[in-house]
């Protein structure tokens, strides 16, 4: 497996490129911006971009769907039908979260509506990508429509913005639920082997088995309630 991370947008978000090393299918998790540099990659290392992957439709994880989508027009751009409007509603979500409108250009919000989904995601459905096999598991709480992909006999898993090294998704947004939150990463992440590799939206990598033991947010020490810790 190849996996090359790109942190795009102010909010230095884990753009990632994964392949399959002997197929060299690949798929593209979340892009957030426009990159040259991404698309680059792709074309430099000889690689076939089969999807445009996204866990959920927040602007820095779909913001550069439409300039991926048009370098690589025979990619799916596939999403779970919760997070549809979300998606859609692109070009408003930085006018929502209080960015005026005079400054989108300068800072990169700028959007047009982005391509229309090829498909839908399925909660548990097993999707390919050469020799890779990724589970996809739903997991509502940071956005109603949240997925994560487990590669399990590799033990990789991307979460997009469900768990953090240390800390977890947002909450206090449209469409957040820290309970459901909470019961999404037990059930879908923590279920995982304790070595498996998270692969988050922002930050660094850890891994299931340290998020387990250390994660305050998952051992009771904080609990968030109402937009604060408690």
């Amino acid at each position: 497996m190849l996996i090359a991370k790109f942190p795009l947008t102010p909010f230095q978000q884990n753009t990632r490129i994964v392949a399959c090393e002997r197929t060299r299918q690949a798929i593209c998790i979340d892009p957030g911006a426009a990159s040259d540099e991404l698309a680059g990659y792709v074309r430099d290392n000889g690689l076939d971009l089969q999807a445009i992957t996204l866990t959920h439709g927040h602007l820095d994880h779909v913001g550069g769907t439409s300039a991926l989508a048009e370098a690589f027009p025979d990619a799916e751009v596939i999403l779970h039908k919760d997070d549809e409007e979300l998606y859609y509603s692109l070009p408003r979500q930085p006018l929502l979260m209080g960015i005026p409108q005079g400054q989108l250009a300068a800072l990169g919000f700028a959007y047009d509506r982005p391509p229309t989904l090829s498909r839908i995601w399925q909660h548990g459905e097993v999707y390919e990508v050469g020799d890779l096999r990724f589970s996809i598991r739903h997991c509502p709480g940071h956005t109603r429509g949240h997925v994560i992909f487990a590669e399990v006999e590799r033990k990789q898993v991307f979460v997009g913005d469900c768990l953090f090294e240390g800390s977890i998704g947002r909450t206090d947004l449209p469409g957040g639920d820290y309970d459901q939150l909470i019961d999404s990463i037990t059930t879908q992440i923590l279920t995982l082997d304790d070595q498996t590799i998270v692969h988050s939206g922002h930050g660094a990598e850890t891994t299931v088995g340290c998020e387990r033991e250390s994660n305050p947010f998952l051992t009771g020490v904080y609990k968030l309630t109402r937009g604060r810790y408690m």
